[in-house]
């Protein structure tokens, strides 16, 4: 059990989204089964019951008594049992706690984040209006796409198992599906599968499979989303959408783009990767190493970023929207995926636990030597940069929609002594810092650039202060940045002024 709370720290503690609390004088308040439904569906939290808010964030305890205390927990208990009001119990007795203070009562109730074959957890046998999630402005509601997503995990067998019965083999790439089969048959001469026709070794390694309505061979979903024609592809995945951005001058849109639906290339994920992966790796300084006489120009970090577009491309949800998008700037690499974390950021940084949210696809790539199948893939990425002396990837998950992102600077840690800390700044010091967090707001400014570009693409004209509300900017910082972005154009005079996106 994770302890979200400790009674010795009661002074220190204002709400977050892992910490509610409530009053319960009157009785359990109706708001309870929402954050229960919230925190089991997010990570988890703990509701304090007797306590409340006061306007400057801090606590108090409200009164509650300890004569009150056995009628609250039987009412609790006899509700959390109940399907019709709750779909179901997480929790056991010793995930509550009481405590006093005061003289004034506390229960402190603790909600673990369900698993995924648990979601959605409900409330008022209610699965698309009785579903909630947290964020740091408390508990929402969440939206059907959200809900059926939620659904959509809880089997075992992953969405990319689906066999197309509609679909003939003949829609796959022959062209992708050959350069996919070359380059197994470098890494693997000798293995069987290499011997079989192409029918054959699309049912081998997940791409096809016999149909259970006309016994014949079709595709499946693995198969179309790895070796299909993007216009095929999203015949079956209206969503699917695969986006590459090189922004390396901020004055510049993008110095390279690569995108599933241009109609140049397949738009499929097996080409997406290789062709990707080149690009992200063109400017990774290669140290000079051979082994028995040959040069490898292969490195940890060459190893790093395959785990990581495999990662994000293995892990999204095909039927979220928004699509995969990988953002190569100058400083850093951003990975974007639909969908989130099926074990949960925490347990991914862990690993240990692979869950995998398109197992064939998962499949296909080891076959190819990419990818991780122990859940080590993810760590092995932050021992990577802990190596090269790099800030920590950062992991982050959006709700509404549903995407999860993976960011991997190219910034160095900076190593601080004690001794220093206890040193008054020298000038140069200061200098170092000015630098440095100049660095750091072009970095904040240029990912501000992107979110009121991303906005504009799909609001058109649009409003400074809706702008500034979405970008959570002042007026004046976001009327600043506008005016920096080249391809954003003023519409109106300055009183009722708007804003769009030159196409």
């Amino acid at each position: 059990m994770v302890h979200f709370f400790d009674i010795t720290k009661f002074n220190l503690y204002k709400e977050d989204n892992r910490r509610e609390v409530k009053k319960a004088n009157g009785g359990l308040p109706s708001s309870l089964w929402e954050t229960y439904s919230a925190f089991a569906n997010c990570y988890g939290g703990v509701i304090i019951l007797g306590v409340a808010e006061n306007k400057d964030g801090t606590w108090r305890t409200t009164g509650l008594k300890s004569t009150d205390r056995d009628k609250l927990l039987k009412h609790f208990w006899d509700t959390i049992n109940n399907r019709k009001k709750v779909n179901v119990n997480l929790l056991s007795d010793q995930d509550v706690e009481i405590y006093e203070k005061d003289e004034d009562t506390i229960i402190v109730i603790y909600v673990p984040m369900a698993n995924r074959e648990q979601k959605p957890v409900y409330i008022n046998d209610d699965i698309f209006g009785g579903t909630f999630r947290r964020n740091h402005e408390g508990d929402y509601h969440c939206t059907k796409l959200q809900v059926k997503a939620m659904l959509r995990d809880q089997t075992d067998n992953t969405m990319d198992m689906d066999v197309l019965d509609d679909v003939p083999i003949s829609d796959l790439n022959y062209e992708t599906i050959q350069g996919y089969r070359n380059r197994h048959r470098a890494l693997k001469p000798a293995h069987p599968f290499g011997r079989l026709n192409d029918s054959e070794y699309l049912r081998s390694i997940g791409a096809a499979a016999i149909s259970n309505i006309d016994k014949c061979l079709h595709p499946t979903a693995a198969g179309m989303l790895m070796f299909g024609d993007e216009y095929n592809i999203v015949r079956h995945f209206p969503e699917y959408f695969l986006d590459y951005r090189e922004i390396l001058d901020p004055t510049i849109r993008w110095t390279d783009r690569l995108q599933s639906s241009s109609g140049e290339w397949s738009g499929n994920i097996c080409d997406f990767y290789f062709r990707v992966y080149n690009k992200l790796v063109k400017d990774i300084k290669v140290p000079f190493k051979t082994i028995d006489g040959n040069r490898i120009d292969d490195t940890p970090v060459h190893e790093a970023l395959r785990e990581a577009l495999a990662n994000c491309l293995i892990n999204a949800d095909f039927y979220g929207v928004r699509g995969i998008v990988v953002r190569k700037e100058a400083d850093r690499i951003v990975f974007e995926n639909p969908g989130y974390s099926r074990t949960g950021k925490q347990q991914m940084k862990k690993g240990g636990i692979s869950d995998p949210r398109n197992k064939v696809l998962m499949k296909m790539f080891n076959l190819i030597n990419i990818g991780e199948r122990a859940g080590s893939g993810v760590p092995n990425i932050f021992n990577t940069w802990e190596d090269q002396g790099w800030v920590e990837p950062v992991i982050e998950e959006q709700f509404d929609p549903d995407r999860t992102l993976l960011i991997l600077s190219f910034d160095k840690k900076q190593a601080i002594k004690t001794s220093d800390k206890k040193q008054a700044i020298k000038t140069s010091d200061k200098k170092q810092a000015n630098k440095s967090c100049h660095k750091k707001q072009n970095q904040k400014t240029l990912e501000n650039i992107e979110k009121i570009r991303e906005y504009l693409s799909k609001n058109n004209i649009s409003k400074t202060s809706d702008i500034a509300e979405y970008i959570g900017l002042s007026l004046p910082r976001t009327r600043a940045i506008l005016k920096e972005i080249p391809d954003v154009s003023p519409i109106g005079n300055n009183s009722n002024r708007k804003w769009t996106l030159q196409k």
